[in-house]
């Protein structure tokens, strides 16, 4: 039985005395009658389907977090990373990842995974954060987000090592100490350093080949290169395949990692399209995650735009048995329940963002295309490069050749590595001067910062 399938027996057995329960509420709390008479009108086929919306979300919970696909035939088995991770004292190779280290490249520790004597040991300092011994007691309780360690039968030798959703897609609280806390399902790996991670692995081989069907004479320290190239909070989803590393400026071609809040009612998700959330995630499992499951999208037999996905069928995976399929409904449910944070007291000028708000709406024109409340279009939301006034470098990377209208609520969170798909806006005021001078917009500096402190309200 699934962790869904208990919480629908569960809310089905209270099924019979819910309505009565409601009635006493009402009795107690005249402001929430309104409420409860609504909620006493459930009868027990409703009960039942919102037990199972809720334990979709609960199991898509668990698949955000937990879920590697079966990943770690790739991050561990094949490049070997566990060992780098393990260090020669612990049966791997070189230093080692201690924790100290492991903080230091933006992983995050989830507070609430750790036993009590642990974190009692950690608020006392009495954790050695500078040896990897360290990191491998973290992995057994599943403590580091986005990682998970597979060990020995006796839980001694770190065997393997796959990542999850969790990795890009989470942060947390600094609860206990920077970096130490409780998990924010969602939200931007901003500090993480993908790239760095990647290039510890001891075999970058699968990688060279992959690159070298565009690079015929590319190298391991090459290869090793371009992935530190990237820096915190950025990830390049397209690498392995259109084989594209830098800009034509010279600059890395990694795009900064989206947040995954805020999705329920918008579109095209991705900073240039691709497709649903759903889409998305099933990209990402299985070609980049490198999950095994199933996977189709003819549109990367283009062997012009994507010659290294044409090469290898990225278009079309057929993994047996297949991981990842059945994991996609559920997940998407989670995703889509993850509301975008509300905006920290304190953090904006609450009457220069009453100002700001009319000015969004009317001078600045902003709600032309970030549609509130969703603040994206309904619908097709994506631009040109010409009419958002930008280059097309990576908008040409993907299938629509176009760029999407991000959604705005959470914004406040993205402070770390700027604005855009690739940070090259470093503040919200440098976003609005772009803006501002594309479409002729004269705002004064007095409503530049209006506008600024409104974005910094959603």
């Amino acid at each position: 039985m699934t962790l869904r399938h208990v919480f629908i027996a569960l809310l089905t057995a209270v099924s019979v005395t819910f309505g009565a329960v409601v009635v006493f509420a009402a009795s107690d709390t005249p402001n929430q009658i309104e409420l409860d008479e609504s909620l006493a009108e459930l009868n027990n086929r409703d009960i039942r389907n919102l037990g199972i919306a809720l334990g979709e979300i609960l199991e898509g919970r668990m698949i955000f977090r937990y879920e590697t696909f079966g990943d770690e035939a790739f991050w561990g088995d094949t490049l070997r990373l566990h060992e780098a991770i393990a260090g020669e004292q612990n049966g791997g190779v070189g230093p080692g990842v201690s924790p100290a280290t492991a903080l230091a490249v933006g992983l995050k520790v989830d507070y609430d995974a750790l036993p009590i004597p642990l974190r009692r040991a950690l608020r006392k300092g009495l954790v050695d954060l500078d040896d990897p011994a360290s990191t491998l007691a973290l992995l057994k309780h599943d403590a580091v987000l986005g990682v998970r360690g597979f060990f020995d039968p006796a839980g001694e030798q770190l065997e393997s090592v796959g990542i999850t959703c969790a990795l890009c897609h989470s942060t947390v609280d600094d609860a206990l100490a920077p970096g130490i806390g409780r998990r924010l399902d969602g939200w931007a790996a901003r500090d993480l350093d993908v790239g760095t991670i990647i290039s510890l692995a001891p075999n970058l081989q699968p990688l060279i080949d992959l690159l070298s069907i565009v690079h015929p004479d590319i190298d391991d320290a090459t290869v090793r290169a371009v992935l530190q190239s990237w820096g915190p909070g950025k990830f390049d989803a397209e690498l392995l395949m259109d084989g594209k590393a830098f800009r034509p400026d010279g600059e890395p071609a990694a795009t900064l990692i989206p947040p995954a809040f805020g999705l329920s009612g918008i579109n095209l998700h991705t900073w240039t399209g691709w497709g649903s959330v759903t889409h998305w995630n099933g990209f990402v499992a299985n070609l980049e995650m490198q999950g095994q499951g199933v996977f189709f999208d003819p549109r990367l037999n283009d062997a012009d735009k994507f010659p290294i996905a044409a090469e290898i069928g990225a278009g079309d995976v057929r993994s047996s048995p297949d991981l990842v399929t059945d994991k996609l409904a559920p997940l998407h449910v989670y995703q889509l329940s993850l509301a975008a944070p509300n905006a920290r007291a304190g953090s904006f000028d609450r009457a220069a963002a009453r100002r700001g708000k009319a000015l969004f709406n009317d001078k600045a024109d902003c709600a032309r295309c970030h549609v509130p409340p969703l603040f994206t279009e309904p619908g097709y939301n994506m631009h040109t490069p010409e009419e958002i006034g930008i280059d097309s470098f990576q908008s040409d990377r993907s299938p629509d050749e176009r760029y999407r209208t991000a959604p705005l609520k959470g914004l406040w969170t993205h402070e770390k590595g700027g604005y855009y798909h690739d940070g090259r806006f470093a503040t919200l005021d440098d976003v609005i001067g772009h803006y501002d001078q594309h479409f002729g917009l004269e705002l004064t500096s007095e409503e530049r910062n209006d506008l600024v402190q409104y974005l910094k309200s959603l």
